[in-house]
């Protein structure tokens, strides 16, 4: 089973216009093999846009890398969980580091893809950011998408999944958004539960206070979310604007190459001239020499034989 595995995720390792024909000879080998589940999964896998594709070679190249941004996406969601049930915490640190694991590996997107002969244009770069946003705010956790299986970009975080964090009145769990495979899961604050059972108990004075202290958390937890969706959309959008400016230098440093090796070979191929011409002068003074060696020699025998007589 284990080389399965394997030659499954060597699938998502080859260059992009390779995983057709890969996957289709996979799938004929373990239908010869008798493996019939196994080749129909494996034929069902679909070829990923470039933009997935370049997120998983990162996964399978730069695996340090990217286990930094899951981690970091961890951090922030724990961090993000603590806040909206009323603890203090620090996010700008985390937001900080998060952007700038995330900023590092969409410049090493850049530069695999076009090692791989893609453009990264904004539109790729742009969907390359928001898969690996994706990833880094699902991480490991159940339904979360395969890391370096992709087969399709990946939807960043909504409002949905931050809002999911705060405590809901009467001791509900926050439900998770139906349709939504990708939004996290998260669980309210059990202190709710508990005010719950001991409402059978108490007063109603008591029991509308502390439901005026639970609509003072919840206004409190959704305005923290506010914030937090806020922050998180300007880091995003500076991460973005860095992306395009690393893509638009990187397109101008490669037009520089370019024009650099055009310039080269303009000049090794007037060298070359050059040196032909060189050769050609120095063969030429070469016979003149010759011939003017010869002239004083017939001139010389010339001389002493009008001498001689």
């Amino acid at each position: 089973m284990a080389s399965k595995i394997s030659e499954v995720d060597g699938l998502f390792q080859l260059p992009l216009p390779e995983f057709t024909s890969a996957r289709n000879a996979l799938a004929s080998k373990l239908q010869k093999a008798g493996d019939k589940d196994t080749a129909a999964q494996v034929k069902a896998l679909a070829k990923p846009p470039v933009s997935a594709w370049v997120v998983n070679q990162l996964y399978w190249r730069n695996r340090n890398d990217f286990d930094r941004l899951l981690t970091a996406g961890a951090r922030l969601r724990q961090a993000q969980a603590s806040q909206l049930a009323g603890h203090v915490t620090n996010l700008r640190e985390l937001l900080t580091t998060h952007r700038a694991t995330l900023t590092e590996l969409s410049k090493q997107a850049a530069a695999l893809l076009s090692q791989s002969g893609h453009q990264p244009g904004p539109d790729v770069m742009r969907r390359v950011a928001m898969t690996l946003e994706g990833l880094a705010a699902q991480g490991l956790l159940d339904g979360a998408p395969a890391a370096g299986r992709l087969t399709a970009d990946v939807d960043p975080p909504g409002f949905e999944t931050i809002s999911a964090l705060a405590p809901r009145a009467g001791g509900d769990k926050p439900a998770r958004p139906a349709g939504d495979a990708r939004v996290l899961a998260f669980h309210a604050n059990k202190r709710a539960a508990a005010n719950g059972k001991a409402r059978r108990g108490a007063s109603a004075a008591d029991v509308q206070a502390r439901d005026a202290e639970r609509r003072k958390a919840a206004r409190a937890a959704l305005k923290a979310a506010e914030r937090a969706l806020a922050e998180a959309r300007r880091e995003a959008a500076t991460a973005e604007a860095a992306m395009k400016k690393a893509a638009t230098k990187l397109k101008d440093t490669e037009k520089e190459k370019r024009d650099l090796e055009a310039r080269l070979e303009k000049a090794t191929a007037t060298a070359e001239a050059a040196r032909q011409a060189a050769r050609k002068t120095a063969s030429e003074a070469a016979n003149a020499a010759q011939v003017v060696e010869d002239a004083e020699r017939a001139v010389e025998i010339a001389r002493a034989t009008a001498e001689e007589t």
